[in-house]
Formats: C-alpha cells, sequence, structure tokens
C-alpha cells in the first residue's frame, strides 16, 4: 500500500482550509495555524488518518464487499471516475438521489429497467423498432446511465462509503449513518468531522488535494483485492493437494486389504438375505 508523505500534501494544497469565520469547533484538533484570516490543516495529522482509513479500506475490500464513492462537485467527478473505476468500485458523481440507500430496492428496479434496455438494444428485435422509438429508448437509457452509473452492477448495499465533501453530499451520510454503514470522507475546516467514522482533514476544494487522497484510498482497495485473489489461489490449491494426496494414499494401499474389505463386505450383504430365507 503506498502511503501519502507530508510533503505530497502540502504540494497538492491539502493543508488550505476556510476562512476562519466559517470553521467549525470540532475541526479544532485539526487546525495547525491561522494565517491571513485562513485556517491551515495539520497535516501530520492529515497523513495518519490517510493510512488509518487505508488500513480499513483494504480490509474491506480483502472480505471481497463494496465500497462505494460519492462525489459530485465538479473538480473531483473526473477524479473519482478514473480511479474508482479502475479498481471495480461503485461510484456516484452525479446527483445522489435520494434513498439511494434506505431505498434501495427501487434504485434496483431503476437498475434492472436499465439492463432490460440494454438486453433490447443488442438483441435482434432492436432492427424492427422504429427510429422514433429507438431514440426514445436510447435517451432513456442515457438519462438512467447518467443516474446511476456505475452502481448498475451492485446487488446489494455497499459496506462503506467513501465521500468528497460532506456538506455537499449530507444526504448520502445521513443515509449511510441510518443503516450503519461505515463512512470514509474528506473533512475540511468547515465540517464536523464527528459526522463519519473515519474523516480525513483535508482541502475538499482543490482537485489536487482530492486526487492524491482518493488514489491513496483505491491504491489500498486494490491490494486488498490482490490478497484476496492470493487468498483464494492458495485455498483452491490446498484443496487440490489434498486431493492428489488422498488419491495417492489410496493407489499406495494394498490390492489384497482392498479386495479383503470388498469381500467382507459382500459376504455380509450376502448373509442377511440367507437368514431371511431360513425364517
Amino acid at each position: 500500500m503506498s502511503s501519502v508523505s507530508f510533503n505530497e500534501l502540502l504540494d497538492a494544497g491539502a493543508h488550505f482550509g476556510h476562512l476562519k469565520r466559517k470553521w467549525n469547533p470540532n475541526m479544532a484538533p485539526y487546525i495547525f495555524m491561522e494565517k491571513n484570516g485562513i485556517h491551515i490543516i495539520d497535516l501530520h495529522k492529515t497523513e495518519a488518518k490517510i493510512n488509518e482509513a487505508a488500513a480499513a479500506m483494504q480490509q474491506i475490500a480483502r472480505t471481497g464487499r463494496k465500497i462505494m464513492f460519492v462525489a459530485t462537485k465538479k473538480q473531483a467527478k473526473d477524479i473519482i471516475a478514473e480511479y474508482v473505476g479502475a479498481v471495480g468500485m461503485p461510484y456516484v458523481t452525479e446527483r445522489w438521489p435520494g434513498g439511494m440507500l434506505t431505498n434501495f430496492a427501487t434504485i434496483r428496479k431503476a437498475v434492472k429497467k436499465m439492463s432490460t434496455l440494454d438486453d433490447l438494444i443488442n438483441s435482434d428485435q432492436w432492427k424492427n423498432i422504429s427510429k422514433r422509438e429507438r431514440l426514445q429508448i436510447q435517451r432513456e437509457r442515457a438519462k438512467l446511465e447518467k443516474n446511476l452509473g456505475s452502481i448498475s452492477e451492485m446487488s446489494k448495499l455497499p459496506s462503506a462509503l467513501f465521500v468528497v465533501d460532506i456538506l455537499k453530499e449530507h444526504i448520502a451520510v445521513a443515509e449511510a449513518k441510518k443503516l450503519n454503514i461505515p463512512t470514509f470522507a474528506i473533512v475540511d475546516t468547515n465540517s464536523d468531522p464527528n459526522a463519519v467514522d473515519y474523516a480525513i482533514p483535508a482541502n475538499d476544494d482543490a482537485s489536487k488535494s482530492i486526487a492524491i487522497i482518493v488514489k491513496a484510498m483505491c491504491d489500498a482497495i486494490q491490494v486488498g483485492l490482490n490478497e484476496r485473489a492470493l487468498d483464494k489461489d492458495k485455498v483452491e490449491e490446498e484443496a487440490e493437494e489434498e486431493v492428489a494426496e488422498d488419491k495417492k494414499e489410496e493407489e499406495a494401499a494394498p490390492r489384497t486389504g482392498r479386495r479383503k474389505r470388498i469381500n467382507e463386505g459382500e459376504n455380509a450383504s450376502e448373509r442377511q438375505p440367507r437368514r431371511n430365507v431360513r425364517k
């Protein structure tokens, strides 16, 4: 797992907070100083929190569970799509549909509808549909894709939520909290770090700051996925070795001994009917 250094965070501008008058008092432990009316975040604590969150994400990914990333602000959309898409995790970069988590059954219906449209578009029946109807279907499919995106393959609720800017995504955080889903987030000086389980104090407006933290999370997830694959291969290898060992022992057993056991079994099965006949 690649850790993020203090200098990398500094170069990315992760230390710049909001104006002092906009601060949240609960962020006091993570603020290093004030400069020109702007709070400066303590990057040593940011570094520690990144490592803590990354370790937790690695463990979640290792167990095969999903982590949903949420970032609808302009400067974070492309970053999320690039890094999170590469590790195969679901993400939301457009408007957060209310009830995405708390009313997941309804969302699944929309996902199923999108899958049905995909099947129709790829079928032979598609050629027989009029041009106007095809255009309407394609527009509906595009709208569903925009709203649902990568969550179309989710069959159940995610095991964790990662959020960029908890003030903007407060609905997503509230839904996750209601369902006891662990939450990870980049938290700026104007936000309450107590609102999430794993708060990473950093600038949540600068694209470089967002990118370096999201990349660290995705690197940790990839490590977890790799470990899961290795564990699976190891289990399969052990099972194959056990089968091979059993077969080897069976072949090495004396033929006379095996024949004797077979004969004993046959004699026992023959004797029972004979006793019944005598009766």
